[in-house]
């Protein structure tokens, strides 16, 4: 996929840069003031923030590419099975990824945007809007951090045995399963982080592992996957096979480590 990944013109990558940075602008426009919070079926927090950015990127993106449809998490519900299973090129957008934390007010929350060709993330952007970065990538190309108007490459970290590991635990979402494959590690650093964020700093070299026992959803990780995977990182399932996209009834996703180095021992770690 990594040709059709090339093919994504640098009119359509900015395009969809700048269409992150104007969802961001929005958030931070809620982020400024006081919000409501709704609870949906699912007991996860929606707000305006939310269904703001959501907005903003759906339209922009129907501008920009008129021909490729789009996936939010906001109107995931109102989209039929059996049209999005016959889709093999979409938009997969968290608008506000980590609505825990942009309750919480701590920052760390993201806008996802991913572009999926038959299954597999071959683009991936995440804006952080507290901060203003962006990083962008895609798998066989590469990944950039970008601040202000300057690009960065990034290359996941290669770890030479010398302890700890860094690994991302979730502030939200820690659960025994975790705790206990931190056991089997050993000696790690735990760096908790929220949102998809996790992801851009294992492209970084910031992070090693990051870990995920509990259902998550597509859109959470397909931008994160395509940025690490264009860093020289994975994304697995237990079973040691590349997360894919719209191929299932259900797009909650099953667990999954995330490793900028592939030559972990990660299979060691999994708890029985």
């Amino acid at each position: 996929m990594a040709d059709a990944a090339a093919a994504l013109d640098a009119r359509t990558r900015d395009g969809v840069i700048a269409i992150a940075h104007a969802a961001a602008a929005a958030i931070l426009d809620v982020y400024a003031g006081a919000f409501d919070v709704i609870r949906k079926a699912d007991a996860s927090p929606v707000t305006a923030a939310d269904l703001a950015a959501h907005h903003v990127i759906v339209d922009g993106l129907s501008r920009l590419t008129p021909d490729i449809p789009v996936l939010s998490e906001e109107s995931a519900e109102s989209v039929a099975l059996d049209t999005r299973r016959r889709w093999t090129r979409m938009w997969l957008v968290d608008p506000l990824d980590g609505t825990r934390e942009f309750v919480k007010r701590n920052g760390e929350f993201s806008v996802n945007i991913a572009l999926i060709e038959h299954g597999v993330a071959v683009f991936g952007v995440i804006q952080a809007p507290v901060t203003g970065t962006l990083w962008h990538g895609a798998p066989g190309v590469g990944a950039w951090r970008r601040d202000g108007a300057v690009d960065t490459r990034l290359r996941a970290r290669r770890f030479e045995g010398v302890a700890p590991l860094r690994v991302a635990a979730s502030r939200s979402h820690r659960d025994p399963r975790t705790t206990a494959l931190l056991a089997r590690i050993g000696k790690t650093e735990p760096m908790p982080l929220g949102s998809s964020l996790k992801f851009c700093r294992l492209a970084e070299g910031a992070l090693d592992v990051y870990p995920r026992f509990g259902p998550t959803s597509e859109w959470d990780t397909a931008a994160g996957q395509a940025i690490l995977e264009g860093a020289g990182g994975v994304v697995l399932d237990p079973a040691g096979r590349p997360f894919r996209y719209n191929q299932r009834d259900s797009l909650l996703n099953g667990d999954f480590i995330a490793l900028g180095d592939p030559s972990l021992p990660w299979r060691d770690w999994l708890p029985g």
